[in-house]
């Protein structure tokens, strides 16, 4: 997308965890507006290169920019503007079980320093029609099906009005017509409120639905990068296979 500027900007970055190489001089835009998914085998590197985006992993070597500013080194108080930026659903949804859904959605609102009740339980309420759970404010995480729960992280990531959002597995555990809603509501909100998405997944169905642009991660380094449609196109016998399901246990 040479129109438009990388919100995101990796530059041969490198991260080891003992002897574990996990990223090995990974280099890559991540533009703004675009939905971008992140694929791979697991131990692959995709969640980790994620964190980078975030600065919760600085990079051993290599650098990463965030609209135009280096954030490889920044501290923990330097990072909190950025990370104002970023918005984040985890695999598991993540939510404080103590929480009503209405506190789940609002405690980024708090630590970021809001204080007016009033535009919290607005920014709560919009959050939530949102993602299609209007109302449910009062309602605990054990009460809300495994689907209610993701859409309730996704809420939470969104209530901030971040530039953009990242997905760490959204689908898992998720059955086809509830991953359906999430992919739905990841399109929505890339072309009703210009949110970048970036997403680390394994549903093939959501690949082609709702992607921009697919970076293949393998052993640490990208392996390929192109549109669904290249994706589907492709000869190549590693990524026939992976996306057949038979990646023969070598990503």
């Amino acid at each position: 997308m040479p129109d438009r500027e990388p919100l995101i900007r990796v530059e041969n970055v490198h991260q080891r965890f003992g002897d574990n190489h996990v990223l090995r001089g990974v280099t890559m835009d991540v533009y703004e507006g675009e939905t971008l998914l992140l694929l791979g085998g697991s131990g692959g590197g995709k969640s980790v290169l994620m964190k980078h985006f975030l600065g919760l992993l600085s990079p051993l070597e290599g650098k990463v920019w965030v609209k135009g500013t280096d954030i490889s080194r920044m501290s923990e108080r330097q990072l909190g503007p950025v990370r104002k930026m970023m918005g984040m659903m985890f695999q598991n949804g993540a939510l404080f079980d103590s929480m009503t859904v209405g506190q789940n959605i609002a405690f980024p609102l708090l630590e970021s320093g809001l204080k007016d009740e009033k535009e919290i339980e607005r920014l709560v309420t919009e959050s939530l029609e949102i993602v299609r759970l209007p109302g449910q404010e009062d309602k605990m995480p054990a009460d809300l099906s495994g689907g209610m729960r993701k859409r309730v992280a996704l809420a939470r990531a969104i209530v901030d009005k971040p530039a953009c959002v990242l997905y760490d597995e959204p689908h898992a555990g998720l059955d086809p017509i509830t991953a359906d809603s999430i992919d739905h509501l990841v399109k929505c909100l890339q072309r009703d409120h210009g949110m970048t998405n970036v997403i680390v997944t394994h549903e093939m169905r959501s690949v082609f639905r709702i992607a921009d642009r697919i970076v293949f991660l393998k052993t640490g380094q990208i392996y390929w990068e192109g549109t669904p449609e290249e994706l589907q196109a492709s000869e190549d016998p590693e990524l026939k296979n992976f996306v057949e399901g038979d990646s023969g246990g070598e990503w």
